[in-house]
C-alpha cells in the first residue's frame, strides 16, 4: 500500500524542480592620495570577483567571474559596481558568459553601476554567447553624478558558429538605463525571441549575421570620436553623438570578425588606456 502510494503521488508530480545557480558581487573604489584604491569587496554564491595587479597607467581591474560555468534556465546573477569621486576603475569578465538551454525561465543578469563626480568607468564584459533555446534576460543601470566618464559594452553571439549552430528558438532581453544627476540621459531595450535566426535575417536587422555589440560613451565632447570610430566599425555598423553621449552597433559574421573591431573601437573611447589582458587573443 505504501509503495502503491508512494508511486502515485510521484506520478502526479509535476517536473522535478532542478538546482540554480545564484550569484551577487559587488566592489567599490575610494581616492587616497589621488591614487584608486578597493574600499570593499562582496561575493556570494556563484560571483566571484579576483583583482590582478596592474602595471604602469593601466587603471585598476575588476575581473567577474561566474564558478557556474555558464547560466540556464533559472539562474540569477547580480553585480554592482561603485567607484567613488576622482577614481579609476575597469570591469571586465574572466571569459566569454555562456546561456544553455532553458527548460522554460530565462536566465537574468543583472549590473548596477554607481560612478561618482570625477570619476571614469569601463565596463567591459566579453561577449555573451547565446546557445539555441537559450533564454537570457539582462539589465544594466548605470548612475553617474556630475562629469563622471562611462565607457560600456555588450556583445553577443548567437549560436556556437564552429558546431554550424543556428537559432530557431531562445530569447536575449538587454536593456539599458542611464542617468546622470537622477535624471535619465539614455534607455534602449533589445528584444529577439522566438525564431531568433528568422528575426536576425533582414537586411535592416543585421542581415543574417551573428554576431553583434552595443557600445556607449558618456562624457565629455563624444563627437571627436565619431570620424575615426566610424573607419573602426566598418559599413555594417553605425555610430552616432549627441547630447554628451557616442553610441556604436556594430554587427559582423563572427565574433572574431566583431572582437578586431571591438578592441580598436574601445581603445579610442578609453583615450587609449590599454584593454584588459583577457581581452588580449
Amino acid at each position: 500500500m505504501l509503495l502503491a502510494a508512494d508511486s502515485a503521488a510521484m506520478q502526479g508530480a509535476g517536473p522535478p524542480r532542478m538546482q540554480r545557480a545564484v550569484g551577487h558581487a559587488g566592489v567599490s573604489f575610494r581616492s587616497l592620495d589621488g591614487t584608486t584604491r578597493l574600499e570593499r569587496l562582496f561575493q556570494d554564491g556563484c560571483a566571484k570577483i579576483r583583482l590582478p595587479k596592474t602595471l604602469g597607467v593601466d587603471d585598476p581591474q575588476a575581473i567577474l567571474i561566474n564558478t557556474a560555468g555558464g547560466l540556464t534556465g533559472g539562474d540569477r546573477l547580480a553585480t554592482e559596481v561603485n567607484l567613488g569621486a576622482d577614481t579609476a576603475a575597469c570591469v571586465t569578465t574572466q571569459a566569454c558568459e555562456r546561456v544553455y538551454r532553458s527548460t522554460g525561465p530565462d536566465a537574468t543578469l543583472t549590473n548596477h553601476l554607481r560612478v561618482s563626480a570625477g570619476a571614469r568607468l569601463a565596463w567591459l564584459p566579453q561577449e555573451t554567447i547565446l546557445f539555441d533555446g537559450g533564454r537570457l534576460s539582462r539589465r544594466l543601470d548605470a548612475d553617474l553624478e556630475g562629469d563622471a566618464e562611462l565607457v560600456a559594452v555588450e556583445a553577443v553571439l548567437f549560436g556556437r558558429m564552429a558546431m554550424g549552430e543556428t537559432l530557431r528558438s531562445g530569447l536575449l532581453h538587454d536593456r539599458w538605463r542611464v542617468r546622470r544627476d537622477g535624471r535619465l540621459i539614455f534607455a534602449d531595450d533589445l528584444r529577439f525571441e522566438g525564431d531568433i535566426a528568422a528575426r536576425m535575417a533582414p537586411q535592416a536587422v543585421m542581415a543574417g549575421r551573428r554576431a553583434m555589440a552595443t557600445v556607449l560613451f558618456t562624457g565629455a565632447a563624444p563627437e571627436r570620436f565619431l570620424e575615426s570610430a566610424r573607419s573602426i566599425i566598418g559599413p555594417a555598423g553605425g555610430a552616432s553623438a549627441w547630447n554628451g553621449k557616442f553610441l556604436a552597433r556594430l554587427v559582423e559574421e563572427t565574433g572574431l570578425a566583431l572582437r578586431r573591431r571591438l578592441e580598436p573601437l574601445l581603445t579610442l573611447l578609453m583615450g587609449g588606456r590599454s584593454l584588459p589582458k583577457v581581452w588580449q587573443l
